[in-house]
């Protein structure tokens, strides 16, 4: 499928450089049908690059078990490649663009030798939206290329597109021999292009995800007066019929899946809630004619963390998993079913490397083993993802993992102040994670590994759509993970979290008055609903409670925080954050002179 017009001249003089570069033994223009992909599937079942799982089980699914060595994004391997080392910011690892190409092309001389070359176009997001990005993936794994057929709109329909527009971001990959000490994943926003060889894993292969749906998309959306995103979107509807789509962004481990894919609890099921599914990762933002702010998920398929995901924490995920999915560094049970720690059924029997499972050797699935799987697969997909306007955004959502101090949900002042919630936001660590408790770690907007540029920037960024006419988003933070002196959890959390967005909706509404605080508003004594939830009233008090003097620490962190970003910190920001403080500081005073 070889590109014709000469629009696409570019497109095959690139291949055939790299062709020679690599020394690749044949090129492959995939075309993203299905018959290619069972093709794909023979060919990686012959080589053992998959291995069948059970038919009757798990229908048409497979499991891939890459290199020890070769299991997660190596952060300190990617670069982002800009002219002038403060465009990429404190935020990423910086290398000149020459040097960058010079090391990675002479890494690719021959790297191909005896493999075949496969030429991936494909689009983020649906084919025919404005909102949508094309790209050319060129890879040697056909691992890679069946995960893009899912996790992408991939084939003939993109390269289509490639040829009207005559625009796309250039891709290259290679596993090459998985060596660790030559491996780096190189991105030049400047000129929409990623180089990423020495991994088979995902977030390193699979160049459509994070390389090119965040890093290099995040540069393009700057430029071109958009956001791109690492969040959810989440489509509400009440029993009136009325949708709204909420977008939300969180660290790891601070429940994201879970919220895009929540199902509505018992009392409101019955009362006619809906829950939707548009994306469970990414989201492209745009301004819209009317003032609001409209949302793609550019992703067409879920590349999910697997262990976790269980009949009681995520369900709908789980449903979503029974045919036509790849496995990625899962345990296996004696029926052949692929196995992770948190599932309620089954033994493993062969660990994620294929040995004899012992628990001496650690747990039976990688703990970042994944899955890929077509999104509408979901049983809660929401047809709108389809649609090539996109979703209206009512509300965007920040949330970290706070033990203390930060309420279960409070809404920002307005859109600055939101922004500053946003670069403050962050989680705290555990001891089973990483040995040490209550080290907080700031990830501003979910987007610290992901932003293709200097973070001071990107907040100034955020700060511009804040213009007349606009019809933006309320900005709301969550905490699901506040904790009581016993160290258990206050808020049940999963479904029950829909007692939340249910009252975030009635503040886009106007219906609920809330409570001002000096951080924001937080709902009124009576406003969050919590009819049969076994909670007392004064935990949910304690939920909701403003620390003031906590409050003032957190503020003086966050402007350490933010100063780190040096003379670019735009000063707008600066100033919402003395707002507050002085805020918290006046609180503090009233507090001091009722009690004199």
């Amino acid at each position: 499928m070889r590109s014709q017009g000469s629009s696409l001249e570019a497109l095959n003089r690139w291949v055939d450089d790299v062709a020679r570069l690599t020394g690749a033994a044949s090129v492959l223009w995939c075309d993203g049908s299905d018959q290619e992909y069972a093709r794909l599937v023979a060919t990686m079942l012959e080589s053992g690059d998959l291995l069948p799982l059970n038919e009757t089980t798990n229908p048409r699914s497979y499991l891939h078990r890459s290199h020890p060595s070769d299991v997660a994004r190596v952060e300190h391997l990617t670069f982002v490649c800009t002219p002038e080392q403060d465009d990429a910011g404190p935020n990423n690892h910086w290398m000149a663009p020459a040097d960058a190409h010079a090391k990675m092309d002479a890494l690719f001389d021959g790297a191909m030798r005896g493999r075949t070359m496969y030429v991936i176009p494909y689009c983020m997001g649906p084919i025919d939206s404005p909102l949508s990005r094309c790209g050319v993936e060129i890879t040697d794994s056909p691992y890679v290329v069946a995960n893009m057929k899912i996790m992408t709109r991939m084939g003939a329909p993109a390269l289509a597109r490639i040829e009207r527009e005559g625009s796309f971001v250039k891709g290259l990959h290679s596993t090459g021999d998985l060596d660790p000490d030559r491996r780096f994943i190189m991105h030049f926003p400047e000129e929409l292009t990623i180089k990423s060889i020495g991994s088979g894993y995902g977030g390193n292969a699979l160049l459509g995800k994070k390389c090119h749906a965040l890093r290099i998309a995040s540069h393009q959306a700057r430029r071109e007066g958009w956001l791109a995103e690492h969040m959810l979107i989440v489509g509400i509807e009440n029993p009136k019929g009325e949708k709204h789509y909420i977008a939300a962004a969180f660290p790891s481990a601070c429940g994201k899946t879970n919220l895009a894919m929540l199902i509505p609890t018992e009392g409101y099921r019955k009362a006619g809630w809906k829950v939707w599914t548009v994306g469970d990762d990414i989201c492209w933002m745009t301004p819209g004619k009317d003032g609001r702010l409209w949302a793609i998920n550019p992703e067409a398929g879920y590349f999910g963390v697997a262990p976790g995901t269980g009949a009681n924490t995520n369900p709908s995920a789980l449903a979503t998993l029974g045919h036509d999915a790849i496995f990625t560094n899962v345990a296996v049970t004696a029926d052949n079913r692929p196995w992770w720690e948190g599932l309620d059924e089954g033994k493993p029997v062969t660990d994620w490397q294929g040995r004899p499972y012992d628990p001496a050797n650690g747990p039976a699935a990688h703990p970042n083993s994944r899955f890929t799987v077509s999104a509408k697969q979901c049983p809660s997909w929401a047809p709108e993802s389809e649609d090539a306007a996109g979703v209206p955004i009512s509300a965007i959502v920040f949330g970290g993992r706070r033990p203390s101090l930060v309420p279960l949900v409070f809404e920002s002042k307005d859109w600055a102040h939101g922004v500053l919630v946003g670069a403050a936001m962050g989680s705290e660590t555990t001891a089973a994670a990483t040995g040490a408790v209550g080290v907080l770690r700031r990830d501003s907007m979910a987007m610290k590994p992901f932003c293709g540029y200097n973070f001071a920037d990107y907040f100034a960024h955020w700060l511009s759509f804040d213009k007349p006419g606009a019809k933006l988003p309320r900005i709301f933070h969550v905490n699901w993970f506040r904790k009581d002196a016993d160290g258990r959890f206050m808020w049940p959390g999963y479904g029950e979290n829909l007692r939340v967005l249910d009252w975030m909706i009635q503040r886009v509404q106007g219906l609920a008055s809330g409570h001002d605080t000096p951080i924001g508003t937080v709902p009124a004594r009576g406003e969050l609903n919590t009819e049969g939830l076994a909670i007392p009233a004064t935990t949910v008090d304690e939920l909701l409670h403003v620390d003031v003097e906590g409050w003032i620490e957190e503020l003086n962190a966050i402007g350490t925080y933010l100063d780190g970003f040096g003379e670019r910190m735009p000063e707008r920001l600066k100033v919402e954050r003395e707002k507050v403080s002085k805020a918290l500081e006046a609180a503090q005073d009233q507090r001091a002179e009722r009690v004199a």
